[in-house]
């Protein structure tokens, strides 16, 4: 049954190339009102075929989807990758970005130019030193705004329990195609007050990138803290392409003195 199955398939496989090598010699002769059929038949069957080749693609791969291996630190109660690095989204690209724009369901940019010349897109690594099935790629052409950053939504994970003995660590890579510097902010919310710590990632060729937010000089209260996000912030990043192949985040508590 299933042999015959797939002599089937390459039947129907055959029968469907050569409907299209047709259609392919009929759409320079074809009527108009022909043509607008052929066209949206078309780009749905393209709709379907890109899918599967996402899909296929992701999953041929590496490193595999699903596969979450983080470089945790020592006693880290907590370690996370956000899903845009985890796995594919259902927006994978953005060009000419609005001011605030989604990318999956926990990293927003935000910028304020006039004129957007800014382009994101989920993309698949496969290099053999990589962890995470994917990274971002953002391409800044002209820039006329003040500032350009990216926000990640830690989740409920991340604060519950935490203390000011916590030390949250970032980890990540990132590829610059000229210098640029990076700067990374944490915010914790507890109750109407919001707590910020602010850290330079000290970028330098493709090594990994580590900064640490100690909470022991926060003046959080353990008791109402409610949510936490990290922005990246990036200064002057006109005519630039930042690929960031990898971002953890993990959560250890400090070694008592």
């Amino acid at each position: 049954m299933k042999r015959i199955r797939s002599v089937m398939d390459r039947i129907i496989h055959r029968l469907a190339l050569r409907r299209w090598r047709r259609a392919e010699r009929l759409a320079d002769e074809a009527d108009l009102a022909t043509l607008r059929r052929l066209r949206a038949r078309a780009r749905e069957l393209r709709r379907l075929i890109d899918r599967v080749l996402h899909k296929a693609d992701a999953r041929l791969t590496l490193p595999l989807i699903g596969t979450n291996a983080i470089d945790k630190p020592l006693h880290a109660d907590w370690a996370w990758r956000p899903e845009l690095w985890r796995g594919p989204v259902s927006r994978q690209g953005i060009v000419a970005a609005h001011p605030r724009e989604e990318l999956g369901r926990e990293v927003t940019l935000f910028h304020d130019c006039a004129i957007s010349e800014l382009t994101l897109r989920q993309i698949r690594n496969s290099r053999e030193e990589d962890l995470a099935p994917f990274g971002l790629r953002m391409d800044v052409f002209r820039f006329d705004g003040s500032f350009l950053s990216l926000a990640i939504d830690l989740p409920k994970e991340a604060v519950h329990g935490l203390k000011k003995r916590h030390v949250i660590r970032l980890s990540t890579i990132a590829e610059c195609e000229r210098p640029l510097e990076i700067f990374a902010r944490i915010n914790i919310r507890h109750g109407p007050n919001t707590e910020q710590i602010v850290r330079e990632l000290p970028v330098g060729g493709e090594d990994e990138m580590i900064a640490e937010f100690d909470l022991a000089y926060t003046n959080i209260n353990e008791k109402r803290v409610e949510r936490a996000w990290i922005d990246l912030i990036f200064e002057s990043p006109e005519m630039n392409q930042i690929v960031l192949r990898d971002i953890t985040f993990s959560r250890r508590p400090r070694a008592e003195l």
